[in-house]
């Protein structure tokens, strides 16, 4: 019978230097047996939703965090039983070729170096660990984190019970008693755990003491003293006065790039009213067409076609401002961000090498890329290396606005909604298909003629189809 051993999973970094992600939900329990690379947690970072395989074929034996926990990169998440002989190999089969699909840095060094040299860090089949240069020094890494490198580690099989602390500032004693992850799930959602009546073993305050707690259940008699002061009608429906909702993940990125956005490229917007009637007409003639029979067409492939043709007359608007080399990157292709609203925020996906496609495979893009956006499937590599955005505002019965730009670009481009108007036409007043456009830019890289060039081309193409025979 072979021996076996316990060794344990710390959360890899799944991408750009990424700190904290979420455990959304555990895939496994307890005494289930997996397989290597079999799928156990999703978790939730701050760009994306990422599927986390297992690095061992075993026993799971710990799951040491709970869903809606958030974790510190190099904390341990799960334990597993395995043979003494199992772990992540280093090399032959079952490496680089069967390594799941999760987005993190390349890792290429060897487990060892060469005779006289320190050995450099082993590759763990989801995420790295720190780097021992050559010199000798280990690559910097957060404090007290263990590099994810180190995700194997032996000790003896054991039972481990949930350390519980008191939760609150009182004395010892006199504080309600919790688990870190009750604590922590308490914090997010705004409540006091002082108000919390405990169901738990010899007291315990429990995660679904926390929910019934928020639901409107029976609370501390404090809190009742508290809320028998307020009139009954400002109580109604939910039983609370307000509701707090944790900033975290995407929302909580999001926010910040727009901050950063928002402060640092001198923001420019510039409005365009357009007779998009025979770009309509031309949408409605593809629909029909037995080329595009089967595929999405939506004023968004005609505008994101017409974005990406403009482009070529105007590449100052597909660029990057690099503060630290002081140089302004102008980008030879493009990749174009599609802003798209899913329940956990607001995610700019992006279609790589979008200039190349032709009307039918951007359409299918576009449809591809927003069913991902809307299921929260979109990964991180996804969502990186953006060159040009369009939002699309006309969806919600939105005309035009000054849209912020995503972080690393030069400009974004909002479509407002396709109305019914009078309008002027061949010299009479004629119900038109009218639309606003709305450009962002960086001033940095783009200035009023370059924007303003780039902003009617995109309108001459809608306006008129044919324009693009001009251009092209």
């Amino acid at each position: 019978m072979s021996a076996t051993m316990i060794k344990e999973f710390r959360l890899p970094d799944l991408g750009e230097g990424l700190t904290e992600s979420e455990i959304l939900s555990w895939k496994v329990a307890v005494g289930d047996t997996v397989s290597l690379n079999q799928v156990i947690a999703e978790v939730e970072t701050a760009k994306a939703v990422v599927e986390l395989p297992s690095p061992f074929a075993g026993v799971i034996r710990e799951l040491h965090e709970q869903p809606g926990t958030i974790v510190e990169v190099g904390k341990p998440i799960v334990s597993f039983e395995v043979a003494d002989d199992a772990g992540a190999p280093s090399s032959g089969p079952g490496t680089a070729a069967s390594s799941p699909a999760v987005s993190s840095p390349a890792v290429s060094s060897p487990a060892a170096g060469q005779e006289g040299e320190p050995a450099r860090r082993q590759p763990n089949l989801v995420g790295y660990g720190a780097v021992v240069e050559s010199s000798g020094r280990p690559a910097r890494r957060p404090r007290n984190l263990s590099p994810v490198g180190e995700a194997a580690q032996t000790k003896p099989a054991e039972t481990k019970a949930p350390v519980v602390e008191p939760a609150g500032t009182g004395p010892v004693g006199t504080r309600p008693r919790s688990t870190p992850p009750v604590r922590k799930f308490a914090k997010d959602v705004g409540v006091d755990l002082t108000l919390v009546t405990a169901t738990g073993p010899q007291g315990l305050i429990t995660r679904e003491d926390v929910q019934h707690f928020l639901n409107g259940g029976p609370a501390h008699a404090a809190a009742a003293a508290s809320e028998a002061t307020v009139p009954d009608a400002a109580l109604q429906g939910t039983g609370k006065r307000e509701t707090r909702t944790p900033i975290k993940g995407v929302r909580k990125f999001t926010a910040a790039a727009m901050v950063q956005s928002a402060f640092t490229a001198p923001h420019v917007t510039e409005f365009l009213t357009v007779d998009v009637t025979p770009a309509m007409e031309l949408l409605a003639k593809l629909k029909g067409s037995h080329e595009f029979s089967g595929h999405k067409l939506t004023p968004l492939t005609l505008v994101a076609k017409a974005v990406l043709i403009a482009l070529r007359r105007n590449p100052a608007l597909s660029a990057r401002w690099d503060e630290a080399e002081q140089e302004i990157v102008t980008f030879n292709y493009v990749n174009l961000g599609i802003a798209a609203a899913t329940p956990r925020g607001l995610t700019v996906p992006n279609i790589k090498d979008a200039d190349s496609l032709s009307l039918l495979q951007l359409a299918d893009a576009l449809t591809g890329l927003t069913e991902t956006a809307r299921a929260g499937k979109t990964t991180p590599a996804d969502l990186s290396g953006g060159t040009i955005s369009i939002t699309n505002i006309g969806v919600f019965g939105i005309d035009a606005g000054t849209p912020i730009l995503n972080p690393g670009e030069a400009a974004i481009l909002a479509l407002g909604a396709v109305r019914n108007m009078p309008w002027e036409y061949q010299g009479q007043v004629a119900l038109r298909q009218v639309l606003t456009l709305s450009l962002s830019f960086d001033h940095r890289l783009v200035d009023g003629e370059q924007g303003s060039r780039f902003l009617a081309d995109v309108g001459s193409i809608l306006a008129d189809p044919g324009m693009v025979l001009t251009m092209v």
